[in-house]
């Protein structure tokens, strides 16, 4: 199911979120201008790479800096086109509305904040792996925890894939961004005990989704 629009009408314009799709569009273009050698080198960079904490808890000379940076930088990176438009999209469907409700400087905190979280249940989850982290996809599932705490009963216009045909529905956010965190958590759930060797992280989706949603809490609107 692909969210097309919803049905909540803002009053600001959501600058902080243009802002933030636009640095994420720029710095993956700058990473699809590198050759595959650097393109590597700057996805170990700064893509957040579980592996670098427990060398740094092992005292094994990595830095703080070089080993927790990334909880930061490796948001504002993606793995290609489709992942980035994927992100951006959901971002673009979903970010404006709570920026409406917590106010540009408050919602680039929070962006931040759920980045930040989702990146540290990835680390947590997948300490041994070696292989760099990297999208905006925990901390917009920050954003889509907070709209679901914010705006329960609104409907997302929805793209429904069926075969070969298309058609859209509106559907409850609390149905739609409910049955997306379920989605995330059993996926989530199958995989521990797995060895990370790339493709979807849940976990950061899942540590993203309720710390997004807790964080708004006080936030919510009558």
């Amino acid at each position: 199911m692909i969210p097309l629009k919803v049905n909540v009408p803002r009053s600001t314009t959501p600058l902080v979120n243009l802002l933030i799709i636009s640095v994420n569009v720029v710095v993956f273009l700058y990473q699809v201008s590198l050759d595959p050698h650097a393109g590597t080198a700057f996805a170990y960079t700064y893509g957040m790479v579980p592996a670098r904490v427990e060398l740094v808890l092992a005292g094994h000379g990595v830095t703080l800096g070089h080993a927790f940076s990334p909880l930061f930088t490796s948001m504002f990176l993606h793995g290609g086109w489709l992942h980035l438009i994927g992100n951006m999209w959901f971002l673009w469907v979903f970010g404006d509305n709570v920026e409406d409700t917590l106010g540009h400087f408050n919602y680039l905190l929070f962006y931040l904040a759920c980045g930040i979280g989702a990146g540290i249940t990835h680390t947590v989850a997948n300490l041994a792996s070696t292989v760099p982290a990297v999208g905006a996809s925990g901390a917009i599932s920050g954003v889509m925890g907070a709209f679901i705490v914010l705006f329960p009963t609104s409907r997302v216009l929805t793209l429904v894939p069926l075969l070969i045909l298309f058609f859209t529905v509106h559907v409850p956010a609390l149905l739609f961004l409910g049955y997306w965190f379920l989605i995330q958590f059993l996926s989530g759930l199958s995989s521990i005990g797995m060895q990370t060797t790339g493709g979807t992280a849940w976990w950061p989706h899942i540590g993203g989704f309720i710390l997004g949603a807790v964080l708004v809490l006080g936030s919510r609107r009558r």
